[in-house]
């Protein structure tokens, strides 16, 4: 009576594997063009960043900071992009930072209309409330496995489980800020004779941009999160060298690589809430 009966057994996971397996036989046609475009696009990024010269990226950090933040945080930012190259790490930065970059502009372009869509459609809203929170809990291991069935070992399945691990925020989070516009504003928007798209482009976004912004900075902190993670499916960056470090024991090559992601991580929380607090609305 104390142990659970054996013969009481329920395998849900077995249907999802069936279900990729299926997608996998049948759309093979779809996936395997979406990773080459998408792989394409990953490797002109990277080629891009590697293509600038050390100095010329400095200098863009300092300045973005400068005009962000403050001077001396455009300071800061230099002297710890410079740290980075110094511990031989400048490569794997750009790498990390190419699939980040791509992982957000791709759920920036998912997430921004679902959200939009979530806020105008309660019955929208009540479906994919649940399947956000599965997508948050969801340990991100997890989204490795199909990844791999359907894009193979490399960069495409990084960015495929990162885009579903840090969507969720961006969603969430334009959702809130569109439903939490005054509905006095929405109605003197209509009654002035602004159709559909005028009163969402000229005063629902507008007015939400802050929380927009904020699940923005949060959907890439958590794409940079996923680094050491999608690692494991051969994406080399920062995640790879701390991946090696773990293999061999090295306590000053992990260090290396986890403060360099320390450092990505502050400088792009720094730069997005920078740019969020542009946008807030100042309290009367």
């Amino acid at each position: 009576m104390k142990t659970f009966p054996e013969f009481i057994k329920l395998d849900v996971g077995i249907y999802i594997d069936i279900f990729v397996k299926w997608l996998l036989h049948n759309f093979n046609w779809f996936f395997d063009p979406v990773k080459e475009f998408m792989l394409w696009i990953l490797l002109s990024v990277e080629s891009f960043l590697l293509w600038l010269p050390w100095w010329i990226v400095i200098l863009l950090m300092f300045l973005a900071g400068w005009r962000v933040k403050r001077l001396y945080t455009g300071i800061l930012f230099a002297v710890l992009v410079f740290a980075i190259g110094s511990f031989g790490l400048w490569v794997d930065m750009m790498s990390t930072l190419a699939i980040v970059l791509v992982s957000v502009l791709i759920s920036l372009i998912i997430g921004l209309p679902i959200g939009i869509l979530m806020s105008y459609n309660d019955r929208v809203a009540v479906v994919f409330k649940p399947i956000l929170d599965a997508m948050q809990t969801m340990p991100s291991f997890v989204y490795l496995i199909p990844a791999m069935m359907l894009f193979n070992l490399g960069k495409v399945p990084a960015v495929f489980a990162t885009i579903i691990y840090s969507i969720p925020p961006v969603i969430r989070l334009t959702d809130l800020g569109i439903r939490s516009v005054p509905k006095e504003m929405v109605e003197a928007a209509q009654s002035f004779g602004s159709s559909y798209w005028q009163t969402l482009f000229k005063v629902q976004l507008p007015q939400s941009l802050p929380s927009i912004m904020t699940g923005v900075n949060q959907t890439t902190m958590m794409a940079l999160a996923m680094v050491v993670i999608a690692s494991m499916v051969g994406a080399k960056g920062l995640g790879m060298e701390v991946l090696i470090a773990i293999n061999r024991i090295d306590i000053a090559r992990g260090f290396n690589a986890g403060f360099s992601i320390v450092i990505l991580a502050i400088i792009i929380d720094r730069l997005s809430q920078g740019i969020a607090d542009r946008y807030k609305i100042p309290d009367k």
